[in-house]
């Protein structure tokens, strides 16, 4: 499963609504952590999101020594994410969740987010590269 960089925000103590990490620790999804992948665009998601709030730039810089020492890591640049990507960013406009949604249809892996505009594209995501996407809510009710 590829998670989107919003469940990965904790991990910089930026607070969200959902902790889909507390989630999986606590067994509470069909997942464990070993199923987990994010797109290195994660990382740099990270990095500005902390500098757009003007934290502590070692924020990032320790949420992304855990990512890359606990998470399996998919480099965004392999050529099909980059055609998947090119193709989705018509429909999607916003490049970089664009690259996510490529990263678990190159690796053929469910995909979950809580962006609205990729949760209201997931049938066309679904019937054009044959992946799944979810968000949290749904993950905790399988």
């Amino acid at each position: 499963m590829i998670i989107d960089t919003t469940y990965l925000l904790r991990l910089s103590g930026i607070e969200i609504r959902t902790d889909l990490l507390g989630a999986i620790d606590a067994n509470k999804t069909r997942f464990s952590f070993d199923d987990l992948g994010v797109s290195m665009i994660s990382l740099f998601e990270i990095q500005a999101k902390v500098a757009k709030l003007n934290l502590p730039p070692k924020l990032a810089a320790d949420a992304i020594e855990v990512i890359n020492s606990d998470f399996r890591v998919e480099p965004f640049y392999d050529q099909e994410i980059v055609e998947v990507a090119h193709s989705l960013s018509k429909r999607l406009g916003d490049y970089i969740d664009c690259i996510v949604i490529a990263t678990a249809a190159a690796n053929k892996e469910e995909l979950v987010t809580e962006d609205s505009k990729i949760m209201k594209n997931r049938g066309h995501i679904k019937e054009t590269y044959g992946i799944t996407v979810t968000n949290y809510k749904e993950l905790l009710s399988a």
